[in-house]
């Protein structure tokens, strides 16, 4: 999955942690979720401006970026 289409980077936004694009939800704050019990279907339903692309997306980063950390090592 390319999360370059829904997430971005940008330094005036919650300190430059990456969120979902035209928000302010970071995906920590989806993974955090997920890690704490909430379904994806309570995610959308608490904020109807999510779609299950967005949670799949931030799944795909955190993969990515946990590769990328094994690889350096």
């Amino acid at each position: 999955m390319d999360f370059s289409q829904y997430i971005e980077i940008t330094p005036e936004k919650r300190f430059g942690r990456p969120c979902i694009k035209g928000t302010r939800i970071s995906v920590y704050d989806i993974l955090n979720w997920l890690a704490n019990g909430m379904t994806k279907n309570d995610i959308i339903k608490d904020f109807p401006e999510l779609k299950e692309v967005h949670i799949t997306a931030c799944l795909s980063f955190a993969a990515e970026r946990e590769h990328r950390m094994r690889v350096a090592s």
